[in-house]
């Protein structure tokens, strides 16, 4: 049994449960170890919240990286951005819903940690809007609160997308870059 067994079990069984719902048995139980077991590989719920965030916000941060930068139009970047974003969280559909619903269960000491780190994430998106702004590509008053409403838009897919639903993830995405970026280009 390693640690990354037990956050894959973790991240499951919170996103199934909830955080506060889910218990250091029910990860014990999912990885056929005991419960003092457990604490060999971790030393409470708290720290696999905070990993499991990390390990989300790594896993976006590096995949949006790899997009952004590219030598592509901004409009590209955001679209091609989006589209691996939201196949992100699709992919790792267990993981997204953590980081996107359970990161209020935080204790203070580990949110204190956390944010900076959500917010690096953010700052990725809102350059990249300011670039496009201030090259006269997307007209918007304000590139922090144009991120904010485009996260909200591709975050809040976790609570209604299927995989086996009409729509591909990879459509989903080309179709929330369109509405985006049609908002944001000069006429």
């Amino acid at each position: 049994m390693d640690r990354e067994q037990i956050l894959d079990a973790a991240a499951q069984i919170i996103s199934q449960k909830g955080f506060h719902a889910a218990s250091m048995q029910d990860i014990a139980e999912a990885v056929n170890l005991q419960k003092a077991s457990l604490y060999h590989h971790v030393s409470s719920k708290q720290e696999i919240l905070f990993d499991l965030l990390d390990q989300a916000l790594d896993l976006l941060t590096e995949r949006v990286l790899a997009v952004f930068s590219q030598d592509l139009p901004i409009e590209e970047k955001l679209r091609q951005g989006m589209r691996v974003y939201l196949a992100s969280l699709a992919e790792h559909a267990d993981l997204a819903v953590v980081l996107l619903l359970e990161h209020r269960s935080l204790a203070p000491e580990y949110r204190k940690r956390h944010i900076p780190r959500r917010d690096q994430l953010e700052r990725l998106w809102r350059d990249l809007l300011q670039e496009g702004i201030s090259s006269r590509v997307f007209v918007a008053k304000d590139a922090a609160l144009a991120t904010r409403a485009m996260l909200g838009m591709m975050n809040w897919t976790i609570t209604w997308y299927r995989a086996d639903g009409p729509l591909s993830i990879e459509t989903i995405a080309d179709q929330l870059a369109t509405y985006f970026l049609d908002g944001l280009q000069m006429r």
